[in-house]
């Protein structure tokens, strides 16, 4: 992972980076971000398989794919979605344009 604004934990990164390194793809805003994205397509492929009746078409062959959208989460992904926070206001729901956009 390249260290960024959008990797750095805290001021530690600095003086103490070689110690949080390891802690940056998760406690950074990019974790935050991608897990964020992993939870929203865990929660659709849950609902998918929960048998909620308007995704009842969804092709269940397609899990694969949608789970490559979060192992395969890059800094360029977090930028789109940090870019698309600035239009919505919500965090959230640019994941959720994020999400759209990939699948």
């Amino acid at each position: 992972m390249n260290f960024s604004s959008l990797t750095a934990i805290s001021p530690i990164d600095g003086r103490y980076q070689s110690k949080t390194k390891e802690l940056q793809p998760y406690f950074s805003e990019f974790g935050l971000i991608k897990y964020r994205v992993i939870v929203e397509l865990e929660y659709f492929i849950a609902m998918v398989e929960s048998g909620v009746k308007a995704l009842a078409d969804f092709p269940k062959e397609k899990y694969a794919d949608l789970r490559k959208i979060y192992a395969d989460f890059s800094e360029e992904d977090a930028l789109w979605i940090k870019n698309i926070e600035k239009t919505t206001n919500h965090d959230v729901k640019a994941v959720e344009y994020f999400v759209k956009d990939k699948m």
